[in-house]
This record gives structure tokens, C-alpha cells and sequence, in this order.
């Protein structure tokens, strides 16, 4: 029996990449964890730094620190992708942290890669 699922799984690999000439891609969890210790709301996005334009939560939202706890941000990610966070203190995006407002910065040690693993709590200090 488990010789015929692996030829069934073999085939349906074999005919997605025929067709498509793309190798499937699984999928993976990256769990993101902020404490925010800046007295004002901070927004943060997530950005693929490997699909351009892929962002979370994406649609026009943000995730939202409002207080001092540490918040738990749960993504489904491609494995392997390397992923950067945002923040900014809302309405000031001049006052950002990682790749900021808009990923329009660069960073150090603010990207992650999609592992099925969790970050480490990511302070962001006013």
C-alpha cells in the first residue's frame, strides 16, 4: 500500500511540473513574536524579501501594537522564503524599525526565514 501512495505522489509532481514547469512549493508556518515599548501605536507588515510585492497581512491592513505585551503574528509562508519585518510608529513613518513603512529600508537582522519555527521576541524600543 505505501509503495502505491508514493508512485501516486510521484505522478502528481510529475504532472504539475509538465504542465507547468513549476516544482510545487509546500507551505510552511513562521510564527513572529513584537513587544512594543513606545508609548504611541505601532503598525507592522510583513515582507517576502523572495515573491516582490508579497506582503502580510496585505490588503491594505496592518498589524496593530497598542500596549506593552508581546504579540503572537502567525503567517503561512513558502519554505525557504526569507521574510522581513516593518514597524513604524503610526502616522510617523520616520520613526520605523526593520525595513520600516513600505519596506522602504534596509536591515541587518530583521529577516527570518520560513521554517516552521518562531522568532524571537523582537522588542522595538522608542
Amino acid at each position: 500500500m505505501r509503495k502505491g501512495l508514493v508512485s501516486a505522489a510521484f505522478l502528481v509532481f510529475s504532472f504539475v511540473y509538465l504542465v507547468t514547469g513549476v516544482v510545487p512549493v509546500s507551505a510552511e508556518t513562521l510564527m513572529w513574536r513584537f513587544e512594543s515599548k513606545h508609548s504611541k501605536i505601532v503598525d507592522v507588515e510583513l515582507y517576502s524579501d523572495s515573491r516582490r510585492g508579497h506582503v502580510w497581512p496585505g490588503n491594505n491592513k496592518i498589524y496593530v501594537l497598542d500596549d506593552y505585551s508581546v504579540k503572537t503574528i502567525s503567517i503561512s509562508c513558502r519554505s525557504g522564503e526569507k521574510i522581513c519585518y516593518g514597524a513604524w510608529v503610526r502616522n510617523r513613518s520616520n520613526l520605523y524599525w526593520g525595513v520600516g513603512y513600505k519596506n522602504r529600508n534596509r536591515c541587518s537582522s530583521c529577516c527570518y526565514t520560513c521554517n516552521g519555527g518562531q522568532t524571537k521576541v523582537i522588542v522595538l524600543n522608542p
